[in-house]
């Protein structure tokens, strides 16, 4: 409330996604519903944190998103969303929790300071690595 209109693009995706996982875990909505919420969600992720980067020549979102460590696959799955087929829902829970698992690392903790991660750092990456490496699988199969 302190920002008014000027919400920090961090908490603003933070909110959208959290509220994603919650409408998924009522039950009340249907497969095609949670697919549209967080296609929109992650959609506005992509655009949002990397319009930053974005100089006066187009620079591909794929590069940009490199260079703030989103993974390459989180771009396509945006693509996806955006410009072709809607991928199955257990793909864009995985992206809306890796995106959030990002949003963790590099703004909540860093507000509230950096030690409070530092002991799962390791975990994390481990299980980062996982669940690209089940993402690339998914994305193949609804390639």
């Amino acid at each position: 409330s302190r920002y008014g209109p000027k919400m920090p693009l961090a908490v603003d995706c933070t909110a959208e996604l959290i509220r994603c996982k919650v409408l998924d875990s009522s039950g009340k909505l249907k497969s095609h519903e949670l697919i549209l919420s967080y296609g929109l969600a992650l959609v506005r992720f992509v655009n949002l944190i990397t319009e930053r980067k974005q100089k006066m020549v187009s620079i591909p979102l794929r590069q940009l998103a490199r260079e703030v460590d989103i993974p390459v696959w989180v771009v396509d799955l945006r693509h996806e969303l955006t410009h072709g087929k809607l991928p199955p829902l257990a793909l864009c829970r995985k992206g809306c929790d890796v995106v959030l698992d990002w949003l963790r690392k590099m703004y909540w903790s860093r507000q509230l300071g950096n030690n409070l991660c530092e002991e799962e750092e390791d975990e994390d990456e481990e299980e980062q690595e996982e669940m690209e490496a089940n993402a690339e699988l998914d994305s193949d199969a609804w390639e």
